[in-house]
């Protein structure tokens, strides 16, 4: 493959990232080419910042010079952008907010509380930098039993979705299967026999996990983040591609100085001139003295967006 020009995807991640397994199993369905740009798992990130502003978690997506921070508003982009076969379908977008805010966490809880000491102490620094709060490695060994409970719990919600259908939405894949399988791959990818006996008596998620593996994730080319900052400087920021609604910018105007930030954590305020606002993202615009011109685009949902110095 080609080195990337202004309109081909480029996703920064990591491979164990599991945000990021839900991006590239999205390509997978769509059977898109797109580049890979391998970034550190914690701080600092030098090839990532200077494209975000100061955005620091996995993924990011970059095309040309606009940029896409959280898996929500990169996926919402590529079905834009390649929108068949149709991934949009069905509750999608709030089964997509579950996984991200009440599954997520117990998945936490089990993984790293099996761990114990065996996780880096520089891991547990950076999260709680990331997070605002502690990163208590002891207090989830203590929540591991009753965290499987509720895991268990919602793998048989998924279940009971896959009786008389093979994917969430119906006959085909989309969004709802990439978000809801995201924890469970999560598990498997690190305790694969503690997911198996986690998900004991589920035959329908076992044939769903066969039939979402058989999507692929499409095709992948390393590039490096030096080069991917190359493509941002050589790029001009695409037309915004949502109309500003004032009611979801808080009654702000487009080319009003703001603030975005993410509502849970990582809460970096991200500064920046507000382009547009709607209910589906916020897209502000930014001008770095090395990179120029920059557009970065967040999901409207799960984040924040106010004045700048208010």
């Amino acid at each position: 493959m080609p080195m990337p020009g202004p309109e081909d995807i480029v996703l920064h991640h990591y491979d164990r990232s599991p945000f990021s397994q839900k991006v590239r199993e999205l390509l997978g369905m769509k059977g898109l080419a797109w580049h890979s740009v391998q970034m550190p798992d914690r701080m600092p990130k030098p090839d990532l910042v200077p494209l975000t502003g100061g955005y620091r978690r996995a993924p990011v997506m970059q095309i040309g010079a606009d940029v896409y921070c959280d898996s929500q508003v990169i996926m919402a982009e590529i079905e834009r952008r390649h929108p068949e076969p149709a991934t949009d379908i069905g509750p999608g977008w709030a089964v997509n907010l579950w996984a991200d805010r009440l599954f997520f966490p117990p998945t936490v809880a089990i993984i790293f509380g099996s761990m114990g000491d065996r996780v880096d102490p520089g891991f547990v620094a950076d999260r709680e930098k990331l997070s605002g709060r502690p990163f208590d490695v002891a207090a989830m060994g203590r929540a591991v039993e009753p965290a499987k409970t509720q895991w268990r719990a919602f793998a048989g919600w998924i279940e009971q979705a896959l009786n008389s259908t093979d994917f969430l939405a119906g006959e085909r894949p989309g969004i709802a299967d990439v978000a809801a399988h995201m924890n469970i791959w999560f598990l498997a990818n690190t305790f694969p026999d503690l997911a198996e006996e986690l998900l004991e008596g589920l035959p329908q998620v076992a044939k769903w996990r066969e039939r979402l593996a058989g999507c692929g994730q499409g095709e992948r080319n390393e590039i490096t983040g030096s080069e991917a900052l190359d493509l941002a400087r050589k790029c001009e920021p695409a037309p915004c591609p949502v109309a500003h609604d004032p009611v979801s910018a808080s009654g702000m105007d487009s080319g009003a100085e703001v603030v975005v930030m993410a509502d849970d954590y990582g809460r970096d305020p991200i500064a920046g001139t507000l382009v547009a606002a709607s209910p589906e993202r916020i897209v502000i615009a930014r001008d770095d003295g090395d990179l120029g011109a920059m557009q970065l685009h967040f999901p409207r949902a799960g984040f924040v967006l106010l004045p700048n110095g208010g």
